[in-house]
């Protein structure tokens, strides 16, 4: 008895990995980078993924340097792009994640974020996240010491 063949689709996948000096300088480049990066994978300058991602990217990236910053450390952005194939059904998928080396200031799992008093000054960046993203996840850094946030788009 023959088993049925499943069509395979060709699956694209694009990378980019970038280290970045733990300033406000650093986190503007990252922002930058990322926004070229995706335009250079056929997402768009100003589209709607482009804008979104934008903002998940600028904010995971100041809170590592704002929260995640270890003195002589950098913090890396990692951008995974994939295709999900010709399969319309298949939606593509965008991964966005930003590693610290500060293991022992972990922020609140999805779900578990305190709403900020409305006069507070700061607080609102992992909402944002919460908000924009289809899924995000606090996860331990690979190589150790520190964590990774992963923040995923579904893509058209």
């Amino acid at each position: 008895m023959e088993a049925l063949a499943t069509p395979q689709h060709p699956v694209t996948v694009c990378v980019f990995a970038q280290r970045f000096s733990s300033t406000p300088r650093g986190a503007r480049l990252a922002r930058h980078l990322a926004l070229h990066a995706l335009h250079d994978w056929g997402i768009p300058y100003r589209s709607d993924a482009s804008e979104t991602a934008a903002l998940i990217v600028a904010e995971l990236a100041t809170n590592a340097v704002t929260h995640g910053r270890v003195s002589g450390r950098d913090f890396e952005l990692r951008l995974t792009r994939d295709s999900g194939g010709d399969a319309p059904e298949v939606p593509g998928v965008l991964r966005i994640e930003v590693s610290d080396t500060r293991g022992e200031q972990r922020p609140p799992e999805p779900g578990d974020l305190p709403v900020p008093s409305p006069d507070a000054e700061s607080g609102r960046g992992l909402l944002l996240v919460e908000a924009l993203a289809d899924r995000w996840a606090v996860l331990e850094r690979v190589p150790s010491p520190g964590k990774t946030i992963r923040a995923e788009l579904d893509l058209p």
